[in-house]
């Protein structure tokens, strides 16, 4: 607690300091609720009613997102982020009216790119798509090897269990890499109805289009490619070659390399050395820009991506078992 009345900070005057790029990123983080939430409400409602609706439940949100803060050490509560979240919900919900109905109706935008594309109708398949952007959500975190994810070392204290060796790291950082780009092509490509290479590739390059954004709002202009090492480079065109093979495998092969494939990366970038070169180049000095807003997104980014591979394994383990009893039961897999 700050010693303040909880709620004192709704009547508190504007701020004397303050940076508009912070407004901004408040307004913007809402935007996306209210566009999403006006398109979900009944479609009966007026549209008056439905952005009212809209832009209540969005400012009770962030109401309680900045009252809690007061119980951190590191946050202050703003009445002027609850004015710019509110103001984002409101703007988002105004283009969801405009176009919401062209995305989300039946048989329109994602609905018919989903019911053409994604395998598995329902819960399946939304879960499938849920893990998808998060993994390409994650990327945004350049400090680690291209497409890693599943690191747990640094969450648990653990100290690298092998020596650095020139040698040694680039071998490990091409397998590494390798084996991910792997495991997240055929994890996409069991989501899929055909085996469309055009939508797997398409994934990876956006994932790669994540990470250099997420250089650029992170990295200083010196070093916005620290983490393409030599061996991402090697493991980058190896794990290309490898997901061209495996694209021409039966489903069943191409469902357990996927988890295999998972399991050999997340191993991988919790024995891999330490290179002094990267962590020079990345956590040394003003590397990472530390913003105001930065430094919390940035560290959801780093949870989000140590516990993907494994949210991922065990959703396609379980994909596994029910397609299998679909086919007991007489019923084709699509």
């Amino acid at each position: 607690m700050t010693g303040l009345p909880i709620f004192d900070y709704l009547i508190a005057p504007w701020p004397r300091y303050f940076e508009i790029g912070e407004i901004i990123v408040n307004l913007i983080g809402y935007t996306p609720l209210g566009f999403v939430m006006v398109a979900a409400l009944p479609q009966g409602w007026t549209r008056k009613r439905q952005v009212a609706v809209t832009v209540l439940c969005a400012a009770l949100l962030s109401f309680c997102m900045e009252t809690m803060q007061n119980f951190l050490p590191s946050r202050v509560s703003s009445n002027v982020d609850l004015v710019a979240n509110s103001f984002g919900a409101f703007l988002g919900a105004l283009g969801g009216m405009r176009w919401g109905q062209g995305i989300f109706a039946p048989g329109c935008g994602l609905t018919y790119w989903r019911e053409r594309y994604i395998a598995d109708d329902g819960l399946t398949g939304d879960v499938a798509l849920i893990l998808i952007v998060l993994w390409v959500f994650v990327q945004l975190t350049p400090d680690q090897l291209l497409f890693a994810g599943g690191e747990l070392r640094s969450l648990l204290d653990i100290a690298p269990p092998l020596p650095f060796e020139p040698g040694r790291l680039i071998v490990f950082e091409t397998a590494q890499t390798a084996s991910m780009m792997l495991a997240v092509g055929l994890f996409a490509r069991c989501t899929l109805r055909a085996n469309n290479l055009a939508l797997v590739v398409a994934l990876l390059a956006l994932g790669m289009i994540a990470r250099l954004v997420g250089s650029a709002c992170f990295f200083v202009p010196s070093s916005p490619l620290a983490w393409l090492t030599p061996g991402v480079q090697y493991g980058f065109f190896t794990g290309v070659v490898l997901l061209l093979i495996a694209m021409r495998l039966p489903r069943a092969a191409q469902h357990a390399l996927a988890g295999a494939s998972l399991l050999m990366a997340s191993v991988l970038i919790n024995v891999i050395p330490e290179s002094p070169y990267f962590l020079s180049n990345v956590h040394g000095g003003p590397a990472i820009i530390r913003r105001a807003n930065y430094p919390n997104f940035y560290a959801l980014c780093r949870l989000v991506a140590a516990i993907w591979p494994f949210v991922a394994l065990a959703y396609l383990s379980a994909l596994g078992l029910w397609r299998g009893e679909r086919l007991e039961n007489g019923r084709l897999v699509p």
